[in-house]
């Protein structure tokens, strides 16, 4: 038992460790891009907008949106890296080495997913340094904001996976980001409260899962939600195990990758 146990970290150290290599040695292009993007989004909205709109639930506009857009770098980033990273195996046809190498899938899962969250965490604490340059961070629960801030992350990285699982060209790594995953970023609160909405569409927008990310992040930091952060975390640990199941049963079976 030993033996498989210390065969299997080895394997999950090594997927991992080459997940963050590959990011890590291109980090102009993985790491510095979300920071200037966050930066552009501070200035437009923070200060020129922000100014115009004054305060959101009790907080100056700025304060209020800076959750936001650091949980929205962390979907962003997280999400593509696990996409882009598992579908250049496929199509360098170097994952076909982990399916017949004695690795769990498991192992294969998180090695690739860990990558990703590597990568969000690094980005989320970036443009979080990014924004104690135009507003004072405030924290009112570390926990809160560790919590959903890795369960997002690995949500979202075993997202990508199974992106990268389906996809049969690189434009198959695009479609998702751009027309489902930016929609329901900007609809999920980032930039406002659903308390501005009519009943109707705070009702609508309770669909959308990125409103529980996102207001459950916020409270970490600013201490008020729209929506119960107990019941946001909950909800990000059912949809965890959800897609993992998912990405476990479709790497297991091949799907996308035996032929």
């Amino acid at each position: 038992m030993n033996i498989a146990a210390n065969r299997n970290f080895v394997a999950l150290k090594t997927i991992w460790v080459k997940e963050c290599t590959r990011f890590l040695r291109i980090w102009i292009q993985t790491l510095v891009p979300p920071a200037i993007t966050m930066s552009l989004y501070f200035v437009i909205f923070g200060n020129l907008i922000g100014k115009r709109i004054g305060e959101m639930g009790g907080f100056s506009y700025m304060e209020f949106i800076v959750p936001g857009l650091i949980m929205m770098s962390v979907i962003t980033s997280s999400y593509s890296n696990v996409s882009s990273s598992f579908f250049s195996a496929k199509f360098q046809r170097n994952v076909e080495e982990l399916l017949v190498a004695p690795v769990p899938t498991w192992v294969v899962i998180m090695g690739f997913v860990g990558g990703g969250v590597a990568r969000a965490l690094i980005i989320g604490v970036l443009v979080t340094c990014v924004s104690m340059f135009f507003v004072d961070v405030k924290i009112h629960s570390f926990f809160v904001i560790v919590v959903t801030l890795v369960l997002t992350s690995i949500l979202f990285a075993t997202a990508g996976l199974i992106n990268g699982i389906y996809a049969k060209n690189f434009d198959d790594i695009s479609v998702i980001p751009t027309f489902v995953l930016t929609p329901l970023t900007y609809l999920g609160g980032v930039f406002y409260s659903l308390t501005l909405l009519p009943d109707f569409w705070q009702v609508v927008s309770q669909a959308n899962p990125i409103v529980y990310m996102v207001n459950g992040f916020r409270y970490g930091f600013l201490g008020v939600s729209d929506v119960n952060h107990w019941t946001a975390i909950g909800l990000l640990i059912v949809f965890n195990i959800a897609l993992l199941s998912v990405a476990y049963q479709l790497l297991k079976k091949g799907v996308g990758i035996r032929s």
